[in-house]
């Protein structure tokens, strides 16, 4: 099962949040961004300060996508 944060950056744009905002309000390393534009898995620690950071929900920024999904996209 693979990770999506598109619905985080849809957020940041509405919210007018640069990468560097995020990363100064909850606390992580510009690594933590790339990861998450390569839909990798980031620590529940910095998922937990984004949310806190924007004021919003786990599912308000990540969404599981199911591997059967995944491959429909890429194959």
């Amino acid at each position: 099962m693979a990770v999506s944060y598109k619905k985080l950056f849809h957020l940041m744009i509405e919210k007018n949040i640069t990468n560097t905002d995020l990363q100064k309000r909850a606390c992580f390393s510009a690594n933590i961004v790339t990861r998450m534009k390569r839909e990798q898995y980031i620590s529940l620690e910095s998922i937990e300060g984004i949310c806190r950071a924007l004021g919003c929900g786990v599912d308000d920024i990540l969404e599981f996508i199911p591997d059967d999904m995944e491959e429909k996209e890429n194959g």
